[in-house]
């Protein structure tokens, strides 16, 4: 990463579905540069395929992104959306005890992304976003997919005080996934 200018400072607006008009196209923007090169290799994860997962996402209760910005670019965001009572456990691969299934309308906030373009990776803004986008939660605990392939990316979460849950595989075309859980409150 090349250093910055002492005077860059980051910002971090949140935002609701409402807004997504207006935010769509940085999110597509990021999403496109992070995913570069998975998406030449694999067409889940196109920036079609993912427009219209983050589309469907929107569309469930209370979504939420935290956009963060340096400079007035647009540098990574984190988004999710509210899981409700008939949320169904779909993809699972590993046995979960029954009770870490059980949803109400404020028991599961689903973390679909964090992102964070490349330069600006390890800088502690994966968090700082993480941490506003879940300032904002009403629900009692964040439930995230890491795919299996990503020991460091799991390792982080982790960090963050995230426990594994079980295998997940959320789309028959999708990557295997870790589940992970924490609450929102630590």
């Amino acid at each position: 990463m090349a250093a910055q200018p002492e005077t860059d400072t980051l910002t971090v607006s949140y935002h609701t579905a409402a807004d997504l008009p207006a935010v769509e196209p940085l999110l597509l923007e990021i999403y496109a540069e992070v995913y570069a090169y998975e998406a030449s290799v694999d067409p889940f994860f196109s920036v079609d395929r993912f427009a219209d997962r983050l589309r469907r996402h929107a569309s469930a209760p209370r979504w939420g992104c935290a956009l963060g910005e340096v400079n007035g670019i647009a540098i990574g965001y984190a988004y999710g959306f509210a899981r409700t009572a008939t949320y169904e456990w779909g993809g699972l691969l590993t046995p979960v005890p029954a009770d870490q299934l059980e949803e109400s309308d404020t028991r599961t906030f689903a973390l679909c992304e964090v992102m964070v373009r490349a330069d600006w990776r390890g800088a502690g803004i994966a968090r700082t976003l993480h941490e506003e986008l879940l300032s904002h939660r009403i629900e009692e605990r964040s439930h995230l997919l890491v795919e299996e392939d990503h020991p460091r990316v799991r390792a982080l979460y982790e960090r963050w005080g995230y426990t594994e849950m079980g295998t997940m595989q959320p789309y028959p075309d999708s990557p295997r996934y870790v589940s992970m859980w924490r609450p929102i409150s630590l």
